[in-house]
């Protein structure tokens, strides 16, 4: 089970971790999960300059290791990088220190202050751990672009339907999410656009 909308409630309960971002109009924080991967980061990389968006890809270490030169592409195109730890670990399942051993080790290869966890699953005891070092980055919008049962239509509507300014919004640039991800983005893009809305990467500079 997952909310595509977060509830408020969760957002109040959970304080320390950023949900969404105030302060600028009509803009949005695009971001993508689980990369970067051949068959799916290079088609986004493609399709974001035709909107003028930027975006932050939250990638899996071992992934950047095997592919290096998405990473560095995903950098001169001027969007962000996060951490996404080294193996995709859960860390409602393993000991803290395994969490944040594979973190670090992450961290070593993207060196990045940005990190949002795997599944989005995180203690409240890890929170408080990560936060001296990382801005922990959750999202407002998830809709659903990794479940079989969601149709790219049904994605779509969702993005857009719970979206709003200052929404950090979840996709995914993996072989999974691949036919949902590349139907939506150009479409989702291109409505907020004619609207009047910017894309915007996150920055720690956003949390100073």
């Amino acid at each position: 089970m997952y909310f595509v909308k977060t509830p408020g409630i969760i957002k109040i309960f959970y304080q320390n971790v950023i949900w969404d971002i105030k302060g600028k109009e009509k803009t949005i924080y695009l971001t993508f999960d689980d990369g970067p991967d051949t068959d799916v980061t290079a088609d986004v990389l493609e399709i974001l300059p035709k909107f003028d968006a930027k975006a932050t890809f939250f990638c899996v270490g071992k992934k950047a290791v095997k592919h290096p030169e998405l990473l560095e592409k995903i950098r001169e195109m001027g969007h962000s990088i996060g951490n996404h730890s080294y193996s995709h670990i859960h860390g409602n399942r393993v000991a803290d220190d395994v969490f944040y051993d594979d973190i670090e080790k992450c961290d070593m290869v993207l060196n990045s202050r940005l990190f949002r966890p795997p599944y989005g699953k995180i203690t409240r005891t890890q929170i408080e751990k990560l936060r001296a070092k990382y801005y922990l980055i959750l999202w407002s919008v998830l809709p659903g672009d990794f479940d079989k049962k969601v149709t790219k239509e049904k994605c779509l509507t969702r993005s857009v339907k719970h979206t709003k300014s200052g929404s950090i919004i979840v996709f995914h640039n993996n072989l999974k999410a691949k036919e949902k991800v590349l139907h939506v983005l150009p479409e989702y893009l291109e409505h907020f656009s004619k609207i009047g809305y910017t894309f915007e990467a996150l920055s720690k500079e956003l949390f100073l």
